[in-house]
């Protein structure tokens, strides 16, 4: 089962759920170019550093699936962690010109659980991509633009998700998209699953 701490270093080659939220529970994407810019920002600054499995940019908060690179560097933690505040920080100034706001956007640290086990990075892949349709953002998470969901869906190319690696996770591309069509039981994973910490 994963591990959950604030401040648990990604140390390379381990399995990460990745997410934070508005601070105060406040709006992080404004507009269609918002979730856009945050995406393409992600995949410039971290896709050197790390695999993205899955992710799901909700109106308040977001959540990313991934594996660290492996690294000789005893300091490549270190160096993925700066690249997530260069992220959040860029994308911060932004919103905080675009909309006149002042202060911090995101909670003071971003969330992230390391996971070592199959069973729980399956779950993890259907929770992420149904979390539209959990927090009622639509009535099928299926059609939520901003969600790699869609992607696997339709056999799309994107080289910052690591597609391959993830549909080897289950028997074939039909499992997986099969996996996505049954309701799983969050209880199971209830303890690592809260957003609100």
């Amino acid at each position: 089962m994963p591990t959950k701490k604030i401040l648990t270093p990604l140390l390379p080659g381990n399995y990460y759920h990745i997410y934070n939220k508005g601070n105060d529970g406040e709006k992080l994407f404004y507009t269609h170019a918002n979730y856009l810019f945050f995406l393409n920002s992600y995949r410039k600054l971290l896709s050197p550093y790390l695999e993205t499995h899955a992710y799901c940019l909700m109106r308040n908060h977001f959540h990313f699936l991934v594996r660290i690179n492996e690294s000789d560097d005893v300091n490549y933690y270190l160096k993925v962690s700066h690249q997530f505040r260069r992220l959040f920080q860029s994308y911060a100034l932004a919103i905080n010109k675009q909309e006149w706001r002042e202060g911090s956007l995101f909670r003071k640290y971003f969330r992230r659980i390391q996971v070592n086990d199959m069973d729980y990075l399956k779950h993890l892949i259907f929770y992420i991509h149904f979390n539209p349709q959990k927090h009622m953002a639509v009535q099928d998470f299926r059609t939520y633009s901003y969600s790699s969901y869609s992607t696997y869906d339709r056999q799309l190319i994107d080289d910052s998700l690591a597609m391959k690696s993830t549909i080897s996770w289950f028997n074939d591309f039909e499992d997986f998209i099969n996996y996505h069509d049954v309701m799983h039981d969050e209880r199971k994973y209830k303890s690592v699953l809260l957003e609100d910490e």
